[in-house]
């Protein structure tokens, strides 16, 4: 049995998924990043495959996409993490029907990504220059507000009244106002309802940027997060399709893409 890796090296996370050769996930693992971008890829691509009883031998191919896709120079190819965000989220979503549109939220951007009926990339826009909007900005606020990035999505929806105003589309000044909605005595839940909302406009308004059309597909860490996705779809006034495992979905279309390159170079089929 053939077994084929995508590496997704992000700016805050590391993503590894392992497919098999019907292009079924077989495992996946995550991990922060750090300083060590190389060091610490190979070492959860080391983890990943002990936990599956698996040697390097068994990979026979390995894409490498993501901020540092080129620093992982022992993959066979690397490609650009929106034409593999755009594979893995066709590939994730077939219970789910035709995927047309893409929000992807990462540690340090966002993006919008325009499919066409074949599932191919038509267009696409990127938020990078502000963490405002980002896992980052996720991280800053439940730090300010001393709460888990995890308990966010609860304290949404315990919020009352019309969700507060945060205007800054700087993610320091951003995070000034809510150490000063704090000072007011708003309740953090409250606080938690405005970010989320902050975030779903500028991510609507960056979907507008490539057309918003049905079948729109959000993955990236941020996706776990219920009250993000809640704000989003009320902004969009549409329903929004989350995948099991919205992490991975760059790297199961990196390692996708290599189950067909490794197809293509050998002249074989190999299922």
């Amino acid at each position: 049995m053939k077994y084929f890796a995508g590496i997704d090296i992000g700016s805050t996370a590391i993503k590894i998924t392992i497919v098999d050769a019907d292009k079924k996930l077989v495992g996946s693992k995550t991990s922060g990043s750090g300083s060590m971008f190389y060091k610490y890829a190979h070492e959860t691509l080391d983890t990943l495959l002990a936990e599956l009883s698996l040697t390097r031998d068994a990979i026979a191919y390995t894409v490498a996409t993501g901020y540092g896709r080129k620093i992982f120079k022992e993959a066979d190819e690397n490609i650009s993490e929106i034409t593999a965000n755009a594979i893995g989220a066709v590939a994730a979503a077939r219970e789910f029907g035709s995927i047309k549109t893409i929000i992807n939220i990462g540690g340090q951007d966002s993006k919008a990504i325009s499919l066409d009926d074949e599932g191919n990339v038509v267009n696409f826009a990127m938020n990078d220059r502000c963490a405002a909007g980002t896992g980052k900005f996720l991280d800053a606020c439940a730090m300010n507000l001393e709460i888990s990035v995890e308990e966010l999505g609860e304290k949404h929806f315990s919020a009352t009244g019309t969700p507060l105003s945060i205007n800054s589309t700087c993610a320091v000044f951003a995070e000034s106002e809510i150490i000063g909605l704090l000072g007011n005595s708003h309740s953090v839940e409250d606080i938690v309802c405005g970010v989320h909302y902050s975030i779903a406009k500028r991510i609507v308004k960056l979907v507008k940027r490539v057309g918003v059309k049905e079948g729109i597909y959000f993955d990236g860490g941020p996706a776990l997060n219920q009250g993000l996705v809640h704000a989003i779809e009320n902004e969009l006034g549409k329903k929004i399709f989350i995948p099991p495992y919205p992490q991975i979905t760059t790297s199961l279309g990196a390692a996708i893409m290599g189950v067909d390159s490794y197809a293509y170079q050998n002249l074989e089929n190999i299922s």
